[in-house]
């Protein structure tokens, strides 16, 4: 009976080096940074408090439920505060529909996946902070395909608001 060494693979706790960000979002910002930011591409700083109220509050992000902003605005205030960071290639449900787990495709390429799980007095949502695993486990492909970058926070932020808005569903 040979036995054949285990292959290990390192843990690796540091994010790779010269990975591109993501675009800029007003989860990433605080409310002075959200003001400040509009104010430098001549749009009136008052409205990053509207917008956030309706991205952090109502859960919107569709520009056109956005009435009580300029209708000539509404496009350039989302395309500075809310770019697109993520989109859904692949949901997958179980119970009725009550849980949807679905693979989300970062900007960069990066793939990471969110499952929500509505009760019937709360929904609750898993999500990660980090694209690929480091810990290298030899059970898990997403541990052996390795750490591919932390997330921002708009980028874990979005996927709890999108998933408050599908749980009021």
């Amino acid at each position: 009976m040979s036995h054949e060494p285990i292959k290990t693979l390192p843990l690796v706790f540091d994010e790779p080096r010269g990975r591109k960000k993501p675009p800029r979002h007003l989860a990433d910002l605080d409310e002075a940074g959200r003001k400040d930011l509009l104010t430098e591409m001549g749009l009136p700083g008052f409205r990053a408090k509207q917008l956030s109220t309706h991205y952090f509050g109502r859960l919107v992000h569709d520009p056109e439920e956005m009435t009580d902003l300029p209708g000539a605005q509404r496009a350039e205030l989302v395309n500075a505060l809310l770019p697109d960071l993520m989109n859904p290639i692949r949901q997958q449900e179980a119970d009725r529909g009550k849980t949807v787990k679905t693979l989300w495709k970062l900007f960069d390429g990066s793939l990471v996946e969110s499952v929500l799980m509505r009760y019937k007095d709360r929904a609750t949502i898993c999500i990660s902070s980090q694209a690929g695993c480091g810990m290298a486990c030899p059970f898990c492909a997403t541990g052996q395909g390795g750490l591919q970058r932390n997330m921002s926070t708009a980028e874990i932020v979005h996927r709890v608001v999108v998933g408050a808005r599908d749980g009021q569903r």
